[in-house]
């Protein structure tokens, strides 16, 4: 057997979670995996291939992505679907609105409260940056069958709600 790298081997934590071996032995290579994924995403930000590579931080496009699947929506409506505190948002949307990737405007309802939505120049960009994306996943993943796309993406969805549910259960309830 060759011997591993620390980028692709687990190695042992001496904490044990559930009193077996075995079940210890899998979590500490699932976490081990978990911090190798995070920092590769985060070296390629998974930013694409070709001239779009990088060029969309994961803020910026977490941001772009969610008004587009939902709507235009306010401040406090998109950090709360985000899992991030309003002031976070409206620090990362700054230079979205200065770049004419995201609108400000009315509440068609409220005029005094404000409304973010995705401009016509947001729209194009995340497009050019999904297509990107879209190879770029299709050239690591390039070799597997669909059925393990599918299933790749069905855990990693599941992992990531676990996730998230585990920090909504853990933030302090919100003042109105």
């Amino acid at each position: 057997m060759p011997p591993q790298d620390m980028t692709t081997a687990a190695s042992p934590s001496g904490g044990a979670s559930s009193g077996d071996p075995g079940t210890d032995h899998l979590l500490d290579a699932l976490q081990h995996q978990v911090a190798v994924f995070a920092r590769r995403a985060e070296q390629t930000r998974l930013g694409g291939v070709g001239q779009v590579r990088n060029s969309m931080d994961r803020a910026a496009y977490l941001l772009l992505n969610r008004l587009d699947v939902e709507g235009p929506m306010g401040v406090k409506a998109l950090a709360a679907g985000m899992g991030i505190d309003s002031s976070t948002v409206t620090r990362q949307v700054a230079p979205l609105v200065d770049t004419g990737l995201v609108k400000r405007t009315s509440h068609p309802e409220d005029g005094r409260a404000v409304v973010l939505q995705l401009s016509p120049r947001g729209q194009a960009r995340l497009e050019e940056v999904r297509a990107s994306r879209r190879e770029l996943m299709y050239q690591v993943t390039d070799g597997w069958s669909k059925e393990e796309r599918d299933t790749f993406c069905t855990l990693l969805t599941r992992f990531n709600g676990s996730l998230a549910d585990r920090q909504a259960a853990n933030q302090p309830p919100q003042e109105n």
